[in-house]
């Protein structure tokens, strides 16, 4: 019965301290901490003490602003061995903290009290155990709560844990030694050691404790020039950064921290900096391994998605389609066609190249002979021809366009036999209108011909091809711009040049042309009109008409008109030119006539006498 009643009266008293405290004011908000509370429980606290400092622990707890980005609190106890109630990790709700006190069952035992300071500095303070990382600059505070001497050495080990910024408030209760308790405590002492006369009156540090824990906010006052953050502490206040930021050596701007600068991110080709981290990044066709820091080439062949026809080249850019050697890759950038190496300006064959597998040959005309170069071909002696070019001088061809086309009829030049008695050469420039560069009668050798050629100059304007032709039908082959009588049967060749549709009519005169006997040639660049082309063009179309998609690749049109524009058959360069009606030609044709007259008259009487072998 008196057990019960001391246990009632023991009631009685605590319950007003649990709620004293609670009731002291509103819950402070000091900012981040971490606080440990280290509890004496060895055998010479009573039953009845410890439960008092049981309750004084919960109504602490009330006073705080408990949360995992505010106060973290900790709890651990001791006697002769060290035991941790819960972590700093543990709780982050008050009820959790206090049912795990209400649980706690004392060790009563002996009062290791430096023990228990080293166990809270090495693990209860440890960022594993929940406590913040130094650099966060996060005060931690430890209160030791003891009623005896301790039986080991305090003053060493309390001086190393408040070293590592740990500051403790040592409060002793009855029977504690005040020498111990100032060895314990930070500086100052009269704010962190605390002697009361029994567990009963524990509340009175309480009630200070928590008046220190919740004093005037210094980040609430203006003035504390942190950049960043400002971290109110007990009784003062530091700056923090944000992430990605360190603090200046004025312990209150911030500065970015650039981890990839210092050199040891291990990144194999660029390291990217982001905020309190970094990381790796691979150049275009790389991809990152699984350490992300080293780069591997991406295979895009690999992907099986290409479709190259040959072969694919992975490149940074992604795949490539690479053709087999003497094979051209296509504008689809896969397919692959065998090289024409013709097809290129540079190969010099004169005449004809025919492409043949990884290498190709020059070939001549009928009738001419390849020469020792293996390009070049000899000369068109087989006959005499009267060659008159049409040239179009319109605004379309444009000036740089215009000078190769006359490095084109150089080209045809090239390989005639021009003088007087072989082949002769005249050139007609039309846009617009029709000019004669030169006739047909004026110059003797290829090499003033091609000076007269080169010394054209460029008209613009219209295109005026139907007039160009009638100029041509009506003076260029005339006997007084030097062409030969038709009597001596000398070819006459006509070749017109053109890049675009006539601006007039060109039937009438291109079939006139064609009646007067001219071998009419027709070159269409460009623009063209391929109607037109074969209307001025002698038949068959396809041996008179010649096409190139643009003016840089007409020199593979010489092929089609060295060995029509040099006749298969004609006057040889030697014969000396007579006109039919002279006495000589006459006797001559005479001869020929009365032999042919002869050769009928056989046939036929032969005839006879076979048809009467057959009537027998």
């Amino acid at each position: 019965m008196r057990g019960l009643l001391c246990w009632l009266v023991l009631l009685f008293l605590l319950q007003p301290w649990e709620s004293q405290l609670q009731l002291a004011g509103p819950r402070c908000h000091t900012g981040p901490l971490d606080l440990v509370f280290v509890i004496d429980s060895s055998r010479s606290v009573r039953p009845f003490e410890f439960e008092t400092m049981r309750q004084f622990l919960v109504g602490l707890l009330r006073g705080l602003n408990v949360g995992p980005n505010a106060t973290r609190v900790g709890v651990i106890q001791y006697s002769s061995q060290v035991q941790s109630v819960f972590p700093l990790r543990a709780f982050s709700r008050r009820e959790d903290m206090e049912r795990a006190i209400r649980d706690l069952v004392p060790l009563a035992q002996g009062t290791m009290t430096g023990l228990a300071i080293q166990y809270a500095m090495n693990v209860a303070f440890s960022v594993a155990e929940g406590a913040r990382p130094p650099e966060e600059r996060v005060p931690r505070v430890a209160v030791i709560v003891t009623d005896g001497r301790p039986q080991d050495r305090v003053a060493e080990v309390a001086a190393q844990a408040r070293a590592r910024g740990i500051e403790i408030y040592a409060v002793g209760v009855q029977r504690a030694d005040v020498g111990s308790l100032r060895a314990m405590a930070s500086p100052p002492l009269d704010e962190h050691v605390f002697l009361v006369e029994s567990f009963d009156l524990i509340q009175e540090f309480g009630l200070q404790f928590q008046s220190r824990l919740c004093g005037k906010d210094q980040c609430a006052e203006p003035g504390h020039g942190c950049q960043h953050q400002c971290v109110n502490a007990l009784g003062t206040f530091h700056c923090t950064c944000n992430l990605g930021y360190k603090l200046a050596a004025d312990n209150k701007s911030c500065l970015a921290i650039d981890l990839c600068a210092e050199g040891t991110h291990g990144c194999e080709h660029h390291c990217v900096n982001s905020p309190g981290s970094y990381f790796c990044r691979c150049q275009i066709g790389f991809v990152l391994q699984q350490d992300q820091r080293s780069c591997r080439a991406i295979d895009y062949c690999s992907f099986g998605n290409h479709s190259c026809q040959h072969e694919c080249v992975s490149t940074p850019g992604g795949p490539r389609c690479h053709c087999r050697e003497g094979h051209d890759l296509q504008p689809d950038g896969r397919s692959c066609q065998v090289r024409d190496l013709c097809n290129g300006v540079d190969h010099g064959c004169e005449f004809q190249c025919v492409s043949e597998g990884l290498s190709y040959r020059c070939l001549c005309p009928e009738g001419r002979q390849l020469q020792a170069d293996g390009k070049s071909c000899d000369r068109c002696r087989e006959g005499h021809v009267d060659l008159v070019l049409l040239v179009d001088g319109s605004k379309s061809v444009r000036p740089q366009n215009f000078e190769l086309v006359k490095r084109f009829v150089n080209q045809i030049v090239d390989f005639l036999d021009v003088s007087p008695e072989g082949t002769r050469v005249g050139l007609v420039q039309f846009s617009s209108r029709v000019r004669t560069e030169f006739p047909l009668g004026r110059y003797g050798t290829a090499a003033e011909v091609k000076q007269a050629v080169l010394a054209v100059e460029y008209m613009e304007r219209g295109t005026m091809t139907g007039l160009a032709l009638r100029h041509m039908v009506e003076h260029s082959f005339s006997e007084a711009q030097g062409a030969r009588p038709r009597a001596l049967n000398v070819p006459r060749v006509g070749l017109v040049f053109t890049d675009g549709r006539s601006q007039d009519d060109i039937s009438v005169w291109a079939a006139r042309a064609k009646e007067e006997g001219i071998a009419m040639y027709a070159v269409g660049v460009g623009k063209a009109v391929e109607a037109e082309l074969r209307e001025i063009a002698s038949e068959p179309a396809e041996l008179h008409v010649s096409y190139a998609p643009d003016f840089g690749t007409m020199t593979h049109l010489l092929r089609n008109l060295r060995s029509s524009i040099c006749p298969e058959e004609g006057i040889s360069a030697g014969t000396e030119l007579r006109s039919p009606c002279e006495c000589e030609s006459l006797v001559e044709f005479q001869g020929r006539t009365l032999g042919a007259l002869e050769s009928l008259t056989l046939n036929h009487i032969l005839w006879g006498w076979w048809r009467g072998l057959e009537g027998k």
